[in-house]
């Protein structure tokens, strides 16, 4: 049995996990979704100083509380960034660090470096109009499917996205990842690549070269690129299989 911490991607909650989370209890393990601060039912605690620190402490303060040990640590798009930055702050509590169509981020980066100048303009005047200057709301589909893939998500499950997602403290896309940031000799690393993702793995990207090489291990996740939603079984199958 194995204690998955699943942490969502920007917009959601806890919620966004619920049936992988069913499932990976079906298979024997215990599996712990949370909502990260100013999201989902979370969100009345953010503010304009919520920021990626916030979250890492977020997912600390979360593993350290329950006394959680032997944490397979998930992390689903843009909860890569604190999720990287908790792994280095576990410790002993760590095993096993999970990048979900993401990958890990490198002291120094942020959010916005993933993007041209030009969309990361064009958000910073979304928030500055739209967000009350700190929060940043989920696009229309038609934008987002541009850079992220909606594949596998029928009209029921598009309208579950847009009725329960909550706009993005911004301050977590702008903030750059502080050290530490490497997790424990020892731990496991996996990533479970999704349809978009796994043809930049295989077009052999420079600064994803590492994912193809120990000690990672990849598994690869035919669908779009919320697989907690679009195939909730599936992954719950990855995400086993990666612990087995």
């Amino acid at each position: 049995m194995a204690t998955f911490v699943l942490v969502p991607g920007a917009w959601l909650g806890a919620w966004a996990w619920e049936d992988t989370a069913r499932a990976l209890r079906e298979r024997g393990h215990a599996a712990l979704p949370l909502t990260l601060t100013g999201l989902a039912d979370r969100a009345g605690q953010g503010g304009p100083g919520t920021d990626l620190d916030t979250h890492i402490a977020d997912i600390t303060r979360f593993v350290e509380q329950h006394d959680l040990r032997d944490v397979t640590l998930v992390a689903h798009s843009y909860a890569a960034a604190p999720v990287t930055g908790a792994a280095g702050r576990l410790g002993h509590r760590l095993e096993r660090v999970v990048y979900v169509d993401s990958a890990p981020f490198a002291v120094g980066m942020c959010m916005l470096d993933l993007m041209s100048p030009q969309a990361a303009d064009q958000l910073r005047h979304e928030v500055s109009v739209t967000g009350d200057g700190w929060r940043l709301p989920m696009p229309p589909f038609a934008t987002l499917g541009l850079s992220s893939s909606l594949d596998g998500l029928d009209e029921v499950r598009l309208d579950v996205l847009r009725a329960r997602a909550t706009p993005q403290p911004f301050g977590t896309y702008t903030q750059r990842l502080t050290g530490p940031a490497e997790p424990g000799t020892g731990v496991d690393r996996v990533l479970i690549a999704c349809r978009d993702f796994t043809g930049l793995l295989d077009a052999g990207v420079p600064m994803l070269a590492f994912v193809n090489q120990p000690p990672w291990r990849r598994f690869d996740l035919p669908t779009g690129h919320w697989p907690m939603l679009s195939a909730p079984t599936e992954l719950a199958d990855l995400l086993h299989a990666a612990a087995s």
